[in-house]
């Protein structure tokens, strides 16, 4: 019979966006969850600003803290700046020793069009271990 198994062949155009990945990093002030969550709010902020970002494009959040930090999850800084639909996940830093303390890291994942230049941020005391990236500072 015609129709059945038949595989429809078309032109492929290609998607108008791509995907693309964010880094940054902030250092709490200290283990309680005000720091977390203040320090978590403002890398977010920044992400989202030096990216012209919407929560729509946002395909998911990666989170990690340094062992030293554990009276919040910093995701819920991003629920509380409205990203109530994009996936979010909090995991342990690899405690390397004399790595930086309190530090809270991000991937933030999000489609744009082709063209478009991630810029990460490392915010304050974190732009230290990043200093390789000129638009992260």
């Amino acid at each position: 019979m015609e129709g059945e198994g038949d595989i429809q062949v078309g032109r492929y155009e290609g998607s108008q966006q791509r995907l693309f990945a964010v880094r940054g990093a902030v250092q709490a002030e200290e283990n309680g969850a005000d720091a977390i969550l203040d320090a978590t709010e403002d890398l977010v902020r920044e992400l989202v600003e030096r990216n012209r970002l919407e929560a729509e494009a946002m395909v998911s959040c990666l989170f990690t803290t340094t062992e030293d930090l554990d009276a919040e999850f910093p995701a819920a800084a991003a629920r509380r700046l409205g990203l109530t639909e994009v996936p979010l996940l909090c995991c342990r830093e690899i405690p390397v020793p004399g790595s930086m303390a309190r530090v809270i890291r991000v991937m933030l994942h999000f489609y744009a069009a082709p063209g478009h230049e991630p810029v990460h941020a490392y915010l304050g005391e974190a732009q230290k271990l990043r200093t390789d990236l000129h638009a992260a500072q």
